[in-house]
């Protein structure tokens, strides 16, 4: 069986986040981290290969940089890394992105295709989806649970307070959710294969059966119109010197002044 893994540099935003004038996040300038969502699917991709002897390779589209996360996934248990790098695939949005990424996996021979459900540097949870529909496979989102049965894949799909169970042949896509499992730390041993591995690059021309009109910022239909750093909260007021009375009327006092009762 061979899964590849799709996964994402993105900003550790514990270390700050820093915009381009475009708006666009400037990646090169930022500390980053692999996509918490991606790391639980590898996971996945790697008990399964425990478990089926299963071959697979991690797959990323970014700055060239962003081989950090393939290394960490190899050290990992990953056997081969893939990197989509070129000036022409920057800015790029959901729609952008999951087309190069699907020309990318064209060129692979995959029964299932594991993505996070969502980064945290957009939230949109539309990359794995779109992925799926350009290759044109079905695709199982949310998933809290994977397991194999002959020549298809059962998920659990989390659903509001219970879950599906939806089974699907492959080849097939399905999307993680962080609480899928807990990833294993790298070893050792790992970390030194990782980096004695080579990792395959493409570019642009390496893509399969795209248009240019659907790549990178030009290629993006969502335009960012403005960015920021998430709100800062006030620090608050620190009442200690009220009866157990007063501090009740008091906070009843302040929901209402903001309409919250």
């Amino acid at each position: 069986m061979n899964i590849v893994v799709c996964i994402k540099q993105v900003p550790d935003t514990k270390g700050g986040v820093v915009f381009n004038a475009d708006g666009t996040l400037n990646r090169a300038a930022m500390l980053a981290i692999m996509n918490p969502d991606d790391k639980a699917g590898l996971e996945a991709a790697l008990r399964l290969k425990d478990e089926y002897g299963a071959h697979v390779t991690v797959l990323t589209m970014g700055l060239p940089k962003a081989e950090e996360v393939l290394r960490e996934a190899m050290a990992m248990g990953a056997d081969e890394g893939i990197l989509v790098t070129d000036r022409v695939l920057g800015g790029a949005d959901t729609w952008a992105t999951s087309t190069t990424i699907a020309g990318a996996l064209r060129n692979i021979d995959y029964d299932l295709i594991i993505t996070g459900r969502q980064a945290i540097d957009g939230d949109t949870a539309q990359v794995g989806p779109q992925i799926a529909e350009h290759l044109g496979i079905p695709a199982i989102s949310y998933a809290q649970a994977i397991k194999i049965d002959g020549d298809s894949v059962v998920v659990e799909r989390q659903f509001d307070d219970r879950y599906h169970v939806l089974k699907a042949k492959m080849p097939c896509l399905v999307t993680a959710l962080s609480e899928l499992n807990e990833p294993r730390y790298m070893t050792p041993g790992g970390i030194f294969d990782a980096l004695e591995k080579d990792i395959t690059v493409w570019g642009r021309a390496d893509l399969k059966d795209v248009d240019d009109s659907n790549l990178g910022l030009s290629g993006s239909p969502t335009k960012i119109a403005r960015a920021s750093d998430k709100v800062r909260k006030s620090e608050g007021e620190l009442k200690s010197d009220l009866s157990a009375d007063e501090a009740a009327t008091y906070i009843f006092d302040k929901l209402s002044e903001n309409n919250i009762i």
